[in-house]
């Protein structure tokens, strides 16, 4: 099913053949469901009605039985508004901290691949030169050539490379990045390189690796140079390796094993398995303003953003008319013209948003991993009513 990979850092339960959260005794209490009612109070319109994003950031916790729900809404003319509902802790029934940080997952692969393009720019990495240019004799397998993959390849998920998150086990523990990298290579290719698209985490660990042969310093300290800092992303960072915390105030993630199973508090994760393909953390307001920035210009030359806005269909995974660049992800809007973004999930957290040419943007963050269609849907459509208010 589509769905189960959607947004690539899948869902941690056995059937699916990932890693759960082996949590100690003190921190897997169960957490019952009927704490999930309470709601932020409504905001109200200039009208007198109760905000639209509002109204559906407390129908994904009504409706959906979502622990909480936070958004950021920013307007053509650059103002934001943010929203709340859910509890922020439901152990202790603490209200959800405004623009609190969230781990993005997959929003992670839009900054690596700007690092990419960065450096394609500067003549440092050639977009259709192969992965044997940088990382010679490391990629080989069954129906695997590094001398056949190109970096553009890597990027919009072409490459054909087996998903390394389909096959680590339960242990939560440190993965370096060529362990993760070492376990896709134990699986055969999914088709050849070119012929066809499947979203697979494994290409970005190949991303982040040719960015550090070619940079000689660590991911992390590029994304921040050449991005966080550069357009002032205050409360965006790539953990360390071993920091499991997030650092500033944040809703708790939650756990579900099973349907009828009870939520478990997962916020505290070692989430070096990402990588690459899903270890950043970051609020709404700063993916809203990372989004904006990076479709506005101001991140890549307009060369290599057209390149990273040349997209591929992406439906089988994505949705309806979804489409896939390089690293960069376009739905169509109910109300017309597309939204730009990637979304994320990771165990205890999924986001969705997007920004627009004209200058809006949204990010809509809920505090459990969708694994099903209909709770997707809805996030979707809490960011569809927020961009096209």
């Amino acid at each position: 099913m589509r769905g189960l990979t959607r947004q690539g850092l899948r869902s941690p339960s056995r059937r699916q053949g990932t890693r759960r959260r082996a949590l100690p005794a003190a921190a897997a209490v169960a957490i019952g469901i009927m704490t999930l009612g309470a709601l932020a109070p409504p905001s109200v319109s200039a009208a007198g009605s109760p905000d639209a994003v509002q109204q559906s950031l407390n129908a994904l916790v009504r409706d959906d039985g979502l622990p909480a729900a936070l958004a950021s809404v920013q307007d053509r003319d650059g103002r934001t508004r943010t929203y709340t509902a859910g509890l922020g802790d439901l152990a202790t029934g603490s209200k959800v901290p405004r623009d609190g940080q969230v781990r993005i997952g997959s929003n992670t692969k839009t900054f690596v691949a700007v690092v990419v393009l960065q450096l394609v720019g500067e003549g440092k990495i050639g977009l259709d030169a192969t992965v044997d240019t940088y990382l010679p004799g490391l990629v080989r397998g069954e129906g695997i050539d590094g001398r056949r993959i190109t970096v553009r390849q890597l990027l919009q998920q072409t490459s054909g490379l087996p998903n390394y998150s389909n096959h680590l086990g339960d242990d939560v523990r440190y993965y370096a990045p060529r362990e993760l990298l070492d376990t896709a290579l134990q699986h055969p290719a999914d088709f050849a390189p070119g012929t066809s698209w499947k979203y697979s985490n494994t290409n970005y660990v190949l991303a982040g690796l040719i960015v550090q042969k070619v940079t000689g310093r660590p991911l992390a300290e590029e994304i921040d140079r050449r991005i966080i800092k550069r357009i002032g992303l205050r409360h965006t960072y790539f953990p360390a390796p071993g920091d499991a915390s997030i650092r500033e105030p944040h809703p708790h993630g939650y756990l579900r094993n099973a349907a009828d199973g009870p939520l478990r508090d997962i916020t505290e994760i070692d989430p070096s398995w990402g990588w690459a393909a899903g270890q950043m953390v970051s609020t709404n307001s700063d993916l809203n303003r990372f989004f904006s920035a990076l479709l506005a210009g101001h991140l890549l030359p307009s060369a290599q953003l057209a390149q990273m806005r040349s997209t591929v269909p992406a439906e089988a995974t994505f949705g309806p008319d979804a489409r896939y660049g390089l690293g960069l992800l376009s739905r169509p809007l109910p109300c017309g013209g597309l939204s730009w973004g990637h979304g994320g999930s990771f165990p205890g957290y999924e986001t969705r948003g997007g920004a627009t040419d004209d200058g809006r943007a949204t990010n809509v963050a809920v505090t459990m991993q969708l694994t099903d269609e209909a709770g997707r849907r809805s996030l979707e459509r809490a960011v569809d009513t927020a961009l096209c208010r």
